[in-house]
C-alpha cells in the first residue's frame, strides 16, 4: 500500500492521540446523537435567516468515503448541486474502497495545498482524517464532518440521529409481528459509530419485548459478506421472521440469501440508506422497507451549513437531517419528514 509523504507520520500521531494521551488525559468523546447543541436541518431558516451569499470564486472540498457506494454518490451529488445553485463549485475525491482509510487520507492531504475554504468530509473510520482536519485547521480552513464516522471533536456535524435508524426498523417488526419471534442483524464495520448506534437502537428497542435477537454479525457494509453471513443464518434459524441491516447494500446481499432459500416474501428485511436499488427492490416485493436517510438533501443541507458557518452565522454543533422508514405502504409518497 501506498501512502503519500508524511502520511506514516500522520498515522502514528493518530495512534498516540487516541492510545496514549487518554492516559493522562480524560476527554468526553463527540457524540452527536446525544449532543444538546442541536437543531432539526429544516428549522435553520427560521432560526437563523437565509443563506448567506457565496463568496465570489468560493470553492469547497468534498472528501467522500467511496463512490461506488450509491448512497455517497447522491451525497455528492446534493453537494454539488446545491453548490452550483450558490454559484460555487464543490470538488469531490473518494477513497478507492470502503476500507480505503489511507487512501481517504492522501485525498485530502493532497487538496488542503489547493486553497479551499472548507471542507466537507465523511471519515472511513473516526480516526483516519484527523492528521489532514488538523492540517486545515491550523490553515483555518473550516471543516464539517457530514454523516457516518464522526470525528472525535468535530466543530460541526450534519447528518441523521443513527440510533432513531435503529429504533424505526424495531417498531416496525414490533407493530408487524405483535407475537414476536427471532430476528438477526447485519451490522456494518465493526467499530464504526453509525453501525454501533444503528444496531444499539435496534436491541434497546426490542428489549423487553417477545423478540429474541438470535444472531448480530458484521457484514462490513459488504453486500457480499452479508449474503453468506444471511445463509448461515437461515440455516441456524429456519424460524427467523427476519433482519435488520445497517445499510442497503448488505440488506440486498440478505435478498440475495432469501432468495436462494425460498424465502422471498416470506422474510422481512430491513435496510438503511433509500438507494435507487433499495427502492426498485421493495417495489418487487423483495426488500421489506429501508431507514431512508435522504442523502442528496444531506448534502445540500451541509453546502447550506458551511456558508451559514462563512457568513459568520453561530450554529449548533450538530445538524440532524432527515429519515423515514419507507415500504410499499408509502413508497410513492416519501417526501423528507420534519421532526
Amino acid at each position: 500500500m501506498f501512502l503519500r509523504k508524511n502520511s506514516f507520520f500522520a498515522l502514528a500521531t493518530v495512534i498516540f492521540a487516541f492510545v496514549v494521551a487518554p492516559i493522562g488525559m480524560a476527554q468526553a468523546r463527540f457524540d452527536p446523537d446525544n449532543e444538546k447543541s442541536a437543531i432539526n436541518w429544516d428549522q435553520l431558516t427560521a432560526k437563523f435567516g437565509a443563506v448567506p451569499k457565496a463568496p465570489a470564486g468560493l470553492k469547497l472540498g468534498s472528501i467522500m468515503k467511496f463512490l461506488g457506494n450509491p448512497y455517497w454518490t447522491l451525497l455528492a451529488k446534493g453537494m454539488t448541486e446545491q453548490g452550483a445553485k450558490y454559484g460555487l463549485k464543490v470538488d469531490v475525491q473518494a477513497a478507492q474502497s470502503e476500507s480505503d482509510q489511507a487512501g481517504q487520507l492522501a485525498n485530502m492531504e493532497t487538496m488542503i495545498e489547493k486553497g479551499y475554504k472548507a471542507f466537507l468530509v465523511s471519515p472511513q473510520s473516526d480516526t483516519n482524517l484527523l492528521p489532514a482536519v488538523q492540517t486545515a485547521r491550523n490553515k483555518k480552513v473550516l471543516v464539517v464532518n457530514v454523516d457516518d464516522a464522526v470525528l472525535p471533536d468535530a466543530e460541526h456535524f450534519v447528518g441523521p440521529m443513527q440510533y432513531e435508524n435503529g429504533v424505526r426498523a424495531a417498531k416496525y417488526f414490533i407493530a408487524k409481528y405483535p407475537a414476536g419471534g427471532k430476528v438477526a442483524v447485519i451490522e456494518g464495520q465493526a467499530g464504526a459509530y453509525a453501525a454501533k448506534q444503528r444496531t444499539k437502537g435496534f436491541a434497546d428497542t426490542m428489549a423487553g419485548t417477545k423478540f429474541k435477537i438470535v444472531a448480530s454479525v458484521p457484514g462490513d457494509w459488504d453486500r457480499q459478506k452479508s449474503m453468506d453471513a444471511a445463509t448461515t443464518i437461515l440455516q441456524q434459524y429456519p424460524d427467523l421472521l427476519g433482519f435488520y441491516c445497517n445499510n442497503d447494500g448488505m440488506a440486498l446481499g440478505v435478498v440475495e440469501a432469501a432468495r436462494s432459500a425460498n424465502k422471498i416474501g416470506k422474510l422481512t428485511i430491513i435496510g438503511t440508506d433509500g438507494v435507487g436499488e433499495a427502492y426498485d427492490s421493495i417495489r418487487a416485493g423483495e426488500l421489506t422497507g429501508t431507514v431512508d436517510s435522504f442523502p442528496e438533501l444531506t448534502g445540500q443541507t451541509a453546502v447550506d451549513v458551511v456558508l451559514r458557518l462563512l457568513g459568520g452565522q453561530k450554529l449548533p454543533r450538530v445538524i440532524y437531517s432527515p429519515q423515514n422508514l419507507i415500504t410499499l405502504k408509502n413508497i410513492d409518497n416519501v417526501l423528507a419528514p420534519g421532526f
